[in-house]
C-alpha cells in the first residue's frame, strides 16, 4: 500500500499532522507513507521515524531569492509527474473541513482514492471519494479533529504524541553555547507571534527574566522571527530583541536568533522549558517534549493548546495577552514547575 498525506498549511499545523503519521505506521507497518508538504514548513519532518519521503513544494511566495515564479511552476509540475507515476493507493488530505485547494494537489497526484472531509454542496467535493462530512458535536483539538479521518482505514482510538526529531548539529551548537552560561535550568523565551493580540510586551518579557533567574537560577535563551519590523513583506522582530538583550545583560541570556526553522528545532531542543505565546514554536517545543507555559490571545485555546505534554496555559477574558501579568506568568511556571 502507497499512501500520500497533503498538509499544505503553517508549521503548528503540520507539527500537529504528527500522530496521524505514527497511527498510520502502526496501523500499516509495511506501507509505502509519505508527506507531501510546501518548503516553508518542510525541516519539520526531518528525521521522522514513520515516514518513509517527505515531498515538498513551494509556493511562490515563498520562492528562494533568484527563482522565477515561472520556475517554481514548473518545478511543481515536474513533482506531480513524479508522484503520479509512483501509483498512490490513497491520497490523504490532513486538515479540518473541506480544502479545495489540498484537493487540487490531491488530484493532481492521480492516487486512487481521495480522502478527506466533505461539505455538501461545495465544487469538487464529488472528488473525494473516501469522506466524512465535516461536523463537530463538541471542541476537538486539531490533533484529534484530523485523527477521525483514519477512521475510514479502519483506525480509532487516541490519538498519540506529536513527534518533532531533534537535529543532532543545531542541539549541538546551542548547547555548547549555553555551556559558557553557568549551571541551571534552560528556560527559552520565544517573544514573537503572527496576531498582533498574541503578542506581550517587550517591557514584560525582560521583567519575567529577571524573575525567572532570581527564583530559579534560570539561564535563558531567547527566540525571535528575524528581520526588521519595518519589513512589508516579512516584518521580524530583530528590534524587540535588540532592546530586551540590552536590558537583560547582567543575566546569563543567550541570544538565538534562527534565521533556518531548523536552527530554531535544535535550540527548543536544548530548553527544559519554553515560554511563549501560541503559534509554530509552541507546537515544535511540545513535539520535543518540552514543558511549556504559553499566552494565549484570540486563538481557540480548546483547539490548539500544546499537545502531550504537560503545559499552563494563560488567556484573558480579553482574549489580549497585553493583559497576562509578569506575576501570572511567573506563577504558571511554577506551577508547572511543581507538577514535574
Amino acid at each position: 500500500m502507497k499512501i500520500l498525506v497533503i498538509r499544505r498549511d503553517n508549521i503548528g499545523d503540520l507539527v500537529c499532522t504528527t500522530p496521524l503519521f505514527s497511527a498510520l505506521r502502526s496501523r500499516f507497518p509495511d506501507a509505502f507513507i509519505a508527506a507531501f508538504v510546501n518548503s516553508y514548513n518542510a525541516d519539520v519532518l526531518q528525521g521522522n521515524p514513520y515516514l518513509d519521503a517527505v515531498y515538498r513544494y513551494t509556493k511562490a511566495k515563498h520562492r528562494p531569492a533568484g527563482k522565477t515564479v515561472a520556475g517554481v511552476y514548473w518545478d511543481r509540475v515536474k513533482l506531480f509527474w513524479q508522484l503520479r507515476r509512483m501509483h498512490f493507493d490513497y491520497a490523504l488530505i490532513a486538515g479540518a473541513h473541506f480544502l479545495p485547494r489540498a484537493l487540487r494537489l490531491a488530484r493532481a497526484v492521480a492516487p486512487r482514492h481521495i480522502i478527506g472531509f466533505t461539505e455538501a454542496g461545495r465544487p469538487g467535493v464529488e472528488y473525494i471519494d473516501t469522506g466524512i462530512p465535516y461536523t463537530l458535536t463538541h471542541p476537538l483539538h486539531e490533533v484529534e479533529d484530523i485523527h477521525r479521518l483514519l477512521h475510514l482505514l479502519g483506525i480509532d482510538g487516541t490519538p498519540g504524541p506529536l513527534t518533532v526529531m531533534a537535529p543532532d548539529a543545531e542541539s549541538r551548537h546551542a548547547q555548547s553555547q549555553l555551556a559558557a552560561l553557568g549551571q541551571g535550568p534552560v528556560i527559552g523565551l520565544h517573544i514573537s507571534a503572527r496576531k498582533v493580540l498574541q503578542r506581550w510586551p517587550k517591557e514584560r518579557f525582560v521583567a519575567l527574566a529577571q524573575e525567572l533567574h532570581r527564583h530559579h537560577g534560570a539561564r535563558l535563551m531567547l527566540f525571535w522571527s528575524p528581520g526588521s519590523e519595518t519589513n512589508p513583506l516579512h516584518p521580524g522582530d530583530d528590534e524587540k530583541a535588540a532592546w530586551i538583550v540590552e536590558r537583560t545583560r547582567n543575566l546569563p541570556l543567550l541570544p538565538f536568533p534562527t534565521q533556518r526553522l531548523i536552527e530554531l528545532m535544535g535550540g527548543l531542543a536544548a530548553c527544559d522549558f519554553v515560554i511563549c505565546s501560541d503559534g509554530g514554536a509552541m507546537h515544535i517545543a511540545a513535539g520535543l517534549g518540552k514543558p511549556i507555559v504559553c499566552f494565549f490571545g484570540n486563538s481557540d485555546a480548546a483547539r490548539w493548546h500544546p499537545w502531550g505534554v504537560p503545559y499552563e496555559l494563560l488567556q484573558t477574558d480579553s482574549h489580549d495577552v497585553n493583559d497576562i501579568t509578569v506575576d501570572a506568568a511567573l506563577a504558571a511556571f511554577e506551577r508547572l514547575q511543581a507538577r514535574l
